[in-house]
């Protein structure tokens, strides 16, 4: 098993390092938030350990920006903030597991081989189709009818979301929170915007539409053919 550690307390991250080696666990460090964010766009890990605090980008926005490139290694986030409040908005930036401080080693490695098993998902899963719209989310890749479609961070998010969920109804207040991260409507046209060019670049050019406006509801991507 090998993971990556991204805390700033050099002290601590020494420690977390020496007692995961021992408990037979690889680990790799970063300090700061960008160079957590390289390292874990660029390495294979079976889970992450973040530090919410962290110079140059927080825990949680690294996170987020990891979810936003389709990367999905799973996240236990350590922080001094252990209100449920702190948890839930943890858990909303795409961490998988929150642990507060102060913890017992004991736990934490517990928690870490847990995210290790979780990150065996089946290949299936890792990637979504509808009709002949694929999304791969581990190459973060798009393709229709075998061919390559490119995609912005966002409506790569937006399509996976959307995917993820197909056949389903899925509304603006569930976009808002899982695409935008937001908690509260801006009341702004962001959704309507991404949904246009996202549909604009999934549908050119084919013949059978795949995303609709449920009106009054909100969006759903499905195969009408094949339904």
């Amino acid at each position: 098993m090998k993971i990556l550690i991204v805390e700033d307390d050099l002290d601590a991250a020494a420690y977390l390092t020496k007692a995961f080696r021992e408990a037979g666990i690889v680990s790799d460090h970063a300090s700061d938030g960008d160079s957590g964010l390289f390292l874990a766009t660029e390495n294979s890990y079976d889970a992450l350990v973040v530090d919410r605090m962290l110079p140059r980008r927080d825990g949680l926005s690294l996170i987020s920006e990891l979810r936003a490139r389709g990367i999905h290694t799973p996240a236990l986030i350590l922080s001094a903030l252990g209100q449920v409040d702190d948890r839930v908005t943890g858990l909303r930036a795409g961490g998988d597991d929150y642990l507060p401080k102060p913890y017992a080693f004991s736990e934490l490695l517990a928690r870490v081989e847990v995210l290790g098993r979780r990150k065996g998902t089946p290949e299936q899963d890792m990637t979504y189709r509808v009709g002949d719209l694929e999304l791969d989310r581990l190459a973060h890749v798009v393709r229709r009818g075998g061919r390559e479609i490119l995609l912005q961070p966002r409506e790569f998010r937006l399509l996976e979301y959307l995917m993820k969920n197909a056949g389903q109804v899925v509304t603006r207040t569930m976009l808002l929170e899982n695409v935008w991260d937001y908690h509260f409507d801006p009341q702004t046209n962001v959704i309507d915007v991404h949904v246009s060019r996202l549909r604009s670049k999934i549908e050119k050019d084919f013949d059978q539409p795949l995303l609709r406006t449920v009106r009054g509801a909100g969006y759903m991507i499905k195969d009408e053919v094949s339904a």
